[in-house]
């Protein structure tokens, strides 16, 4: 492992990579739009998540200015001891060593993700796809420029050009040594790089989100929230999949009418599970399978439950254990369910959208993880380290 760099190191090459950024503007424009041009899929999701505009460059700008202002994450005391034979022990944060980080489409990982791992203390391995390949490159090299402006060797930010059979070799004899591995994508990248990593991976990006609307929800709130929470951004993962309906809903039927209709007005495909079957403008869904499905479009299923211990099961067995929110005026029932309810976030009158690093505070986000170990939900700064023992002594043996 590299020698750690200062945070004053750090922050100063983030500070360059601003600069770069805002210098380089058309550069990245122009090379995104030969991205854009050649990508010949049907893939909404991708589309949506590969294109750079005007607003994307000034959100990676504002993750870099948010990231330079946050506190150096490294060397926090988390523990402390002191022996009965006078050692002094304590355990502080470090950096986890390199991390690889594989992702599809999104050029905007290329510098918040790495830039979360670099400030971090990490050296970052950058795998992009091949839809993105023009963009990441002169993302990539303004990473070399601002590290080599501040005398920092290139090393610190690499990008693997690699096609699958390469990646596939690299992952099981990689030619560095990884001490993490994030893959940021759908279920089938997610799968490959679990199948043949031999450093620890943190799963990102499975989404399948619920909301569960209750029988004393306040109905114009929960299709605020539906729309919103489906139709905003249908790319992202914190986007909405099932809404699972209390059956005794009052005034149920006027408000599935107003809730289809609405759906319908940004051309969303409306399925529904046998409970609601014959609910205009709507498709019964085949099989059970489509509950498993996250979207990643403009296709939501809505569904009946009997009540709120129902719905949790639901979700607790079909969702991606990412997001899950539930509508009610009733505090107690909120309380029950966000506890009950196994995802990383959970919501009590608000859109499942909000899962991110950014609007958590976090400064952004190297990845939302759906696992458990080390960390769940948004992977910020203070997150992407590992720890290290300290132990002081005077000359004690055991």
């Amino acid at each position: 492992m590299s020698l750690l760099l200062n945070i004053e190191q750090r922050n100063a090459v983030l500070n360059s990579m601003i600069k770069w950024l805002e210098k380089e503007k058309e550069t990245l424009l122009k090379a995104n739009t030969k991205d854009m041009d050649g990508y010949k899929g049907d893939d909404l999701a991708m589309y949506d998540r590969l294109k750079v505009d005007d607003n994307k460059i000034e959100g990676m700008v504002r993750s870099l200015q948010e990231l330079e202002q946050q506190e150096d994450p490294l060397n926090k005391e988390r523990f402390h001891f002191e022996h009965g034979n006078g050692m002094s022990v304590s355990n502080r944060t470090a950096p986890f060593g390199t991390v690889l980080i594989i992702y599809e489409s999104r050029p905007d990982v290329t510098i918040e993700a790495a830039g979360i791992a670099f400030k971090s203390g990490n050296k970052i391995v950058l795998k992009g796809g091949k839809e993105s390949l023009n963009s990441n490159l002169v993302l990539v090299d303004l990473w070399h420029k601002a590290l080599q402006e501040n005398q920092i060797s290139t090393s610190w930010v690499t990008y693997l050009q690699y096609d699958r059979s390469e990646t596939q070799a690299f992952l099981e004899n990689p030619t560095q040594k990884l001490d993490l591995i994030v893959p940021r994508g759908g279920e089938k990248l997610i799968a490959f790089v679990k199948q043949h990593a031999t450093c620890p991976v943190i799963v990102s990006g499975r989404g399948n989100n619920f909301v569960f609307v209750d029988v004393d929800a306040d109905q114009d709130m929960a299709i605020d929230i539906i729309i919103n929470a489906k139709t905003t951004k249908i790319s992202a993962c914190n986007a909405l999949d099932k809404v699972l309906i209390h059956e005794q809903l009052p005034n149920k039927s006027v408000f599935l009418d107003t809730l289809t209709k609405k759906l319908l007005e940004s051309k969303v495909t409306i399925w529904v599970d046998g409970h609601l079957n014959g609910l205009a403008n709507t498709s019964l869904i085949a099989n059970e399978a489509i509950w498993y499905e996250e979207f990643l479009d403009y296709k939501i299923l809505l569904g009946e439950v009997k009540d709120l211990k129902e719905a949790m099961v639901k979700i607790n067995k079909y969702g991606g254990g990412h997001s899950a929110a539930i509508i009610t005026k009733n505090d107690s029932s909120a309380t029950e369910f966000m506890n009950g309810v196994d995802t990383a976030a959970v919501y009590h009158n608000a859109s499942t959208r909000f899962t991110d690093g950014g609007q958590f505070g976090l400064g952004g986000e190297l990845a939302i993880s759906t696992d458990k170990l080390h960390q769940r939900g948004p992977i910020g700064l203070q997150h992407l380290v590992t720890n290290k023992w300290y132990i002081k002594g005077n000359g004690q043996v055991r």
